[in-house]
């Protein structure tokens, strides 16, 4: 995929408050300091299109793109934050949940996880809830080039054994470096292949 046309259309505190749903959508969402803005931004190959920051939890509504004038990609909030209030971290998850279960144009969800570390409770459950309310997803396994390629294949197997425990199979993978710019194809090809599937299929939102 050619990347266009990328602009911000955006930001909403309520999932009521989100765009029209006229076009196919893809969210990107993880932990705090998983990269995620990092990773959108190389993939859109737009050094400032979505805020990066050293501060865990700086996105903190729905922020909305309209890629190729085709299709949404959605920067939510994170989960998890270890440096909030109870009440404001229960707000993200109330905000991140809604939107999620109520957004019916939402073709795919990429959970971001961080690939320099052991398999974390929070992401796990998150995979789990999102199981559970058969929301479709996909794994991005981010910062791939801050250990060596061996390591970091041993730690995403590690995952995806912990995952197999409790799943019979799992979603499409993928294993990313948003600092060396690798990995985003595979994204971007299921993106356009899910689109065509849409459009050929004449899917309505």
């Amino acid at each position: 995929m050619v990347i266009k046309t990328a602009e911000f259309v955006k930001s909403s505190d309520r999932w009521q408050d989100c765009p029209e749903p006229t076009m196919p959508e893809y969210a990107f969402i993880g932990r705090s300091n998983v990269g995620k803005s990092s990773l959108i931004n190389a993939l859109m190959n737009h050094k400032y299109l979505a805020k990066t920051s050293g501060t865990p939890g700086k996105t903190q509504l729905i922020n909305h793109f309209v890629i190729n004038e085709s299709w949404f990609l959605t920067d939510l909030p994170g989960y998890g934050y270890a440096r909030v209030s109870k009440s404001m971290r229960r707000d993200f998850e109330k905000l991140i949940t809604n939107y999620i279960l109520n957004r019916k144009n939402l073709v795919n969800l990429f959970i971001l996880i961080d690939s320099r570390h052991t398999p974390q409770a929070i992401d796990i459950e998150f995979i789990e809830w999102c199981g559970e309310n058969s929301i479709p997803f996909s794994i991005v396994f981010t910062k791939a080039d801050k250990l060596k390629p061996t390591v970091i294949a041993k730690n995403v197997e590690h995952y995806k054994s912990e995952l197999l425990k409790t799943w019979e199979d799992l979603p499409e993978v993928y294993v990313t470096s948003a600092e060396k710019k690798t990995g985003g194809e595979g994204i971007l090809d299921f993106i356009t292949k899910t689109n065509e599937f849409l459009m050929h299929n004449h899917v309505k939102f």
